[in-house]
């Protein structure tokens, strides 16, 4: 069988990849903690604390996807 080609643009860069395992790690240590200095046990916070660090670091991520707005500023906006 032969090797997969990669295709041209990649989304992530492996320093980002990098700084995700190591977020990773951290998590299942129990050392990697939030913001708010409260242990992480979601997969899903670990991965983005991960990619955080990774683009404070300057390496390749894309930007993050802009937040929903609320309902209440949702309702005043349309109304």
């Amino acid at each position: 069988m032969a090797a997969r080609k990669s295709s041209g643009r990649r989304k992530y860069g492996k320093a980002a990849s990098k700084r995700v395992e190591s977020a990773m790690r951290r998590r299942k240590k129990g050392t990697l903690k939030s913001g708010s200095g409260r242990k992480v046990k979601s997969r899903k916070q670990a991965i983005a604390i991960g990619l955080s660090e990774a683009r404070k670091k300057g390496a390749k991520v894309p930007r993050k996807r802009a937040g929903r707005k609320s309902s209440s500023v949702r309702k005043r906006s349309s109304g």
